[in-house]
C-alpha cells in the first residue's frame, strides 16, 4: 500500500521550489501525491497561478482564502478561512504526511490544521533566518510543530536540532531552488523576450520587491526610493515581478504597474513569470534587485549580482555575489555601481552557492519513502549537551 504524501503549496514561489518534488512523488511506486492549492494561486489579482499548476498538474485540491485585500485584517481573516479549508480538505485526505515548504502565514494555517488532525508534518527550509519579516516567526513555529525537517544548509540543521529537534530526523537536502536551474532548459534571448513582448536593453535589472512587514515601514515610500534610483538609470530596462500577499503588497504592484504604462520601452511588469521565465529572466538580467529570496538562493548559481535591499532577508547564509543595501536612493545606486564593475563581474564567476548540494527532491525522496512512522507523533524536546550553554 503506497503511503499518502499531501504537500500544499500556496504560491507561485513555493511551487516552483516543490515542482520536482511532486513529479518524484508521482514517480514514486511507494508514495500517493495529494496536492493542496491554496493562497494566491486562487486570487484574480495575484494572477491565478493554479491554471499554470494545472498544466502539470490534472488533478489538485483547492482551499480558497478570499484574499480579497492585503491588509492586517484581511490576512487574518484569510489565516482562520485556511485552518478551517485545510482541516476539510485533510479529512478527505487522510494522509499518511503533510509536505510544507517555508514561512508563510498560509502555509502556518496548513500546519495548524495538520497538527489537530494527527498527521505527521514534514518541513523544508526550516533553520533560516529572515529577520525583516513576520515570516521569521512562522519559519520557527513550524519547525516545532513538524516531526520530519529537511534543510538547506548544515547550518540550518545545527539551528533546528538547537529548537529542540531530534538530529535523527533532520536531513540536510540542499536548496529546492537550485535543482530547478539543473533540470531546465532556460529560455534563449529572443524566446525569452516573445514570452514577454518585450525587448531587452543593454542593460537589464530583474527587480522583486516584497513589504518588509514586521518592520512596519511604509511600503510606498520604500518602494519610491528603489523607482526613484532606477529611473535615473541609463541604457538601462527592468523586468518587475509581482510582490506577494503580504500587507503592502497591492500597493507596491500598482506602483510598479503604473510605472511600466509610463516607460513601455524599458519597462515591463509580470505579476507572475512562472519558474522556467523567472530564471530565464535571471539568467538574461545583469542584476537581480529587491529582497527575494530568490537572489539569495538561485541567482548565485546562474552566476549573476544580487542587490539585497533592506532587512527581510537578514539572518540568510549569502553567496559573495550578494550586495546588501539600505532602501535609500543613494545606497541603491551606489550599490547598482559597483554590481557593474569590472572587479565585482569578474568575481561572480567564481561564486559557489552555498544551497547547492545536488538533487534536493531525490533525497527528499527516500526519506519520505522509509522513515519509520509508528510513534513519530511523540516527539520529545532534543536538550543540547549542557556544555554548549553559557
Amino acid at each position: 500500500m503506497k503511503r499518502k504524501i499531501c504537500v500544499v503549496s500556496t504560491s507561485r514561489a513555493d511551487y516552483g521550489l516543490l515542482f520536482w518534488l511532486l513529479k518524484e512523488i508521482e514517480k514514486s511506486r511507494f508514495l500517493e501525491l495529494s496536492l493542496v492549492l491554496s493562497g494566491s494561486h486562487l486570487e484574480e489579482r495575484l494572477g491565478l497561478t493554479y491554471k499554470e499548476v494545472q498544466r502539470d498538474f490534472k488533478h489538485f485540491y483547492k482551499v480558497p482564502l478570499g484574499l480579497e485585500n492585503d491588509d492586517e485584517t484581511a490576512l487574518c481573516l484569510a489565516f482562520s478561512a485556511g485552518v478551517a479549508g485545510f482541516s476539510k480538505v485533510l479529512e478527505q485526505i487522510k494522509p499518511d504526511i503533510m509536505v510544507l515548504l517555508g514561512d508563510r502565514y498560509e502555509m502556518l494555517s496548513a500546519g495548524i490544521a495538520g497538527m489537530l488532525r494527527a498527521v505527521p508534518l514534514a518541513h523544508i527550509h526550516g533553520g533560516e533566518s529572515t529577520q525583516g519579516a513576520i515570516d521569521e516567526g512562522i519559519r520557527h513555529a513550524l519547525t516545532k510543530m513538524s516531526h520530519i525537517h529537511f534543510c538547506a544548509t548544515s547550518l540550518y540543521k545545527r539551528r533546528i536540532i538547537q529548537l529542540g529537534e531530534n538530529p535523527a530526523r533532520v536531513y540536510n537536502v540542499g536548496g529546492l531552488g537550485v535543482e530547478n536551474i539543473k533540470r531546465l532548459e532556460l529560455l534563449g534571448k529572443k524566446d525569452f523576450e516573445n514570452s514577454l513582448g518585450f525587448r531587452l536593453g543593454k542593460k537589464n535589472i530583474l527587480v522583486t520587491f516584497h513589504p518588509q512587514t514586521i518592520e512596519k515601514k511604509s511600503a510606498s515610500k520604500e518602494f519610491s526610493q528603489i523607482l526613484n534610483a532606477l529611473d535615473s538609470l541609463k541604457d538601462t530596462h527592468f523586468i518587475f515581478t509581482g510582490a506577494n500577499a503580504d500587507n503592502g503588497g497591492k500597493i507596491i504592484n500598482e506602483m510598479a504597474q503604473s510605472y511600466c504604462r509610463k516607460n513601455p520601452k524599458k519597462a515591463v511588469f509580470v505579476m507572475s513569470l512562472g519558474q522556467l521565465r523567472y530564471l530565464s529572466a535571471i539568467k538574461h538580467a545583469d542584476i537581480v534587485l529587491g529582497n527575494s529570496s530568490s537572489g539569495i538562493s538561485e541567482a548565485p548559481s546562474l552566476k549573476k549580482a544580487t542587490i539585497n535591499i533592506g532587512n527581510r532577508q537578514k539572518g540568510r547564509i549569502k553567496a559573495a555575489s550578494i550586495i546588501d543595501c539600505a532602501c535609500e536612493k543613494s545606497k541603491i545606486l551606489k550599490a547598482i555601481k559597483k554590481a557593474y564593475s569590472k572587479d565585482f563581474q569578474a568575481k561572480l564567476k567564481s561564486v559557489k552557492n552555498p544551497y547547492d548540494s545536488g538533487f534536493a527532491s531525490k533525497k527528499i525522496i527516500k526519506v519520505l519513502e522509509n522513515i519509520k512512522l509508528n510513534g513519530i507523533l511523540k516527539k520529545k524536546f532534543y536538550d543540547l549537551d549542557a556544555k554548549c550553554i553559557k
